[in-house]
C-alpha cells in the first residue's frame, strides 16, 4: 500500500476552489485587514467630533446645576455620548458591515433588515457598555491612582456575564435556534456529546442564512447556558455527516477546554494594560485635542478622549488578540481530531470557509491579522493526523 502523502492531500483539498475563487478570497481578506485601520480612524474621527463639539460638557454642566449624584451624571453623559457616536458611525458601519458583505456575495440581507439588527445590537451593546463604564468611573472617583488596576477585573467580569446571558437573552432576538432535527445528524451529535461529556440537549441549528452566506458554526455561553450552534448554511452547502462530526468536534473542544474563560482572563489582563496607558496618556491627548471644559479623566464628558486611546491601543494589540484566538482554534482542531477522528470531514468543512478567509497567507500576515489559523495550515494538520492515524480498511471504506 502506498504511503499517504499529507502534502499532496492538502494541495488537493485547496485545489477544490478555482484560482479565481482563491483570488477573490484573498482580496476580501486583505481588504479586511485594511478595514481594521479605517475602522479605528473612523472611530477616532467620531470621538473627536463629539469631544470638540462640547456637547457632553454642556450636558454635564446642565445636570450639575440641579441636585445630583455623580454616578447618575456619569450615566447620563455616557449615554448621550453613545447615542451621538452611534449615529455618526452609521455610514461607516453600513459600508463596512453591509455594503461590502453584499459586494462580495456574503449576504442577501436588505439594508432595512440589516439596519434594524444593527440598531438592536447597538442598543444591547450600549446597555452593557454603560453598566461597565459606570463601574469604571466609580472606580476612578474612589481610587484615582489605582482605578486601572481594578478595571481589568471589571472587563473580565462583564465578559463572563455577557457570555452567560447572551445565548438566552440576546441571540434569540436575531436568530431562531432549534435542536438538531431527528435523523442521522442528530444521532451522531448526541453520540458525540455523550462520549465527550457535553450536554446532548445543547446542540442547535440556527437560521444564520438570514444574515450571512458563510459556512460557520460556533460555541457560546458558559456553565448552564453553553451551547454549540451550526448555521443552516452548513447544510445548504452540502455538509455531510463527516463534516458535521468534524465541525461539532471542534466546537466541543472549545467547550471542554473552557476557552471562553481563558479569553475572559486574557481580555482582563489586556484591559488592565490598556487602562494603565490610558490613565497616563489622557492628559496629553486632552491637551492636544484643544477641547475645553473637560476637568480630567474622572469627568465623563472627557470619555471620547478615553475612547480614542482605547481604539488606537486595541488596533496595536490586534496581533495579541489574534494570536491568543489562534491558539484556542488549534487546540479545538486537535480536540476534534483526537476525539472524533474525522480529518477529511474537518478538511472539507474548512475548505468551505476559504471564501471569506484566504487559505495561504504569508506567515507575517497570519501572525498580525488572523484570529484563526490559515485554512491551508489547518487542513495540513488534519492530513498529518490522518497519515499518523490510519483507519482500518473496513472503516475507511464506509
Amino acid at each position: 500500500m502506498a504511503q499517504f502523502d499529507s502534502a499532496a492531500a492538502t494541495g488537493a483539498y485547496l485545489a477544490v476552489l478555482s484560482p479565481q475563487a482563491h483570488a477573490k478570497a484573498q482580496a476580501y481578506t486583505q481588504g479586511g485587514h485594511w478595514l481594521l485601520l479605517w475602522s479605528v480612524l473612523a472611530a477616532v474621527l467620531v470621538s473627536w467630533l463629539v469631544l470638540r463639539s462640547g456637547v457632553l460638557v454642556r450636558i454635564r454642566a446642565g445636570l450639575e446645576a440641579k441636585p445630583h449624584r455623580p454616578w447618575l451624571i456619569a450615566l447620563a453623559v455616557l449615554a448621550a455620548d453613545a447615542l451621538f457616536e452611534m449615529a455618526l458611525s452609521l455610514p461607516w458601519e453600513a459600508y463596512a458591515h453591509w455594503w461590502r458583505e453584499r459586494a462580495y456575495g456574503f449576504t442577501n440581507q436588505a439594508f432595512p433588515g440589516w439596519a434594524a439588527e444593527w440598531a438592536l445590537k447597538g442598543g444591547l451593546s450600549m446597555l452593557v457598555t454603560l453598566a461597565m463604564l459606570s463601574g469604571l468611573y466609580a472606580l476612578i472617583r474612589r481610587a484615582p491612582k489605582t482605578w486601572w488596576l481594578w478595571g481589568g477585573a471589571v472587563v473580565a467580569g462583564v465578559f463572563v456575564l455577557v457570555m452567560v446571558v447572551a445565548p438566552i437573552v440576546a441571540e434569540p432576538l436575531f436568530n431562531t435556534y432549534r435542536p438538531a432535527p431527528e435523523g442521522p445528524v442528530r444521532d451522531a451529535v448526541v453520540q458525540m456529546a455523550v462520549a465527550n461529556g457535553v450536554p446532548a440537549d445543547k446542540i442547535y441549528v440556527y437560521n444564520g442564512s438570514k444574515q450571512s452566506n458563510r459556512y460557520t458554526a460556533n460555541v457560546a455561553g458558559l456553565f448552564g447556558t453553553a451551547r454549540v450552534a451550526m448555521s443552516d448554511v452548513m447544510f445548504a452547502k452540502g455538509a455531510d455527516l463527516a463534516e458535521v462530526r468534524g465541525v461539532v468536534g471542534h466546537e466541543m473542544g472549545h467547550y471542554k477546554h473552557a476557552h471562553i474563560i481563558w479569553m475572559a482572563l486574557t481580555y482582563g489582563v489586556l484591559a488592565l494594560v490598556g487602562f494603565f496607558l490610558a490613565d497616563r496618556l489622557f492628559p496629553v491627548l486632552l491637551g492636544w485635542s484643544g477641547a475645553r471644559g473637560v476637568r480630567g479623566i474622572a469627568d465623563p464628558a472627557g470619555f471620547p478622549v478615553m475612547a480614542i486611546i482605547i481604539a488606537v491601543l486595541s488596533l496595536a494589540a490586534t496581533p495579541i488578540y489574534a494570536s491568543i484566538s489562534r491558539i484556542s482554534e488549534v487546540d479545538a482542531d486537535r480536540y476534534s481530531l483526537e476525539h472524533v477522528n474525522e480529518p477529511d470531514g474537518l478538511a472539507k468543512a474548512l475548505v468551505k470557509t476559504i471564501e471569506y478567509r484566504a487559505a495561504t497567507p504569508s506567515r507575517l500576515e497570519e501572525v498580525l491579522f488572523y484570529d484563526h489559523p490559515s485554512v491551508g495550515s489547518r487542513v495540513r494538520m488534519a492530513m498529518d493526523w490522518k497519515a499518523a492515524h490510519p483507519r482500518p480498511q473496513a472503516t475507511a471504506a464506509r
